[in-house]
């Protein structure tokens, strides 16, 4: 499985990330297959690059993002472009008719069962 996620890069105590497309299986800032963006998590407020093209490339191949990385996207407007939904209509459209139906009411049964009579207990009785 192909995700999208951060490499650490940076100094000490003063992380910057590169916005990365990775196989799963390869630790955190290991081997990865393209560099798509960068992210500044200490800047006030955060600030990211990302490749628009690119990353929507890899998501339409079915690329996972991790959390983070699907926050940035969704912030740079790339997630709303992958999803097959999210085509805005003009305000010209038509709005959807809606039909409302009725439904009927639920009818309850309810089912008695009678309870089993217990077995008698044969016990002698000695004098």
């Amino acid at each position: 499985m192909v995700k999208i996620r951060l490499r650490r890069v940076g100094a000490k105590n003063r992380p910057i990330y590169r916005v990365v497309v990775a196989d799963a299986r390869s630790p955190r800032d290991g081997a990865f297959i393209e560099i798509i963006g960068h992210y500044n998590p200490l800047t006030d407020p955060e600030s990211f690059t990302i490749d628009a093209e690119k990353a929507l490339g890899w998501l339409k191949r079915g690329a996972q993002p991790t959390d983070t990385v699907a926050r940035l996207l969704s912030k740079s407007g790339v997630m709303q472009k992958s999803k097959p939904g999210s085509v805005r209509r003009s305000e010209s459209a038509k709005p959807k008719t809606t039909t409302t139906t009725t439904t009927k009411p639920k009818t309850t049964t309810t089912t008695t069962t009678k309870p089993k009579p217990k077995p008698k207990s044969t016990t002698e009785e000695t004098s």
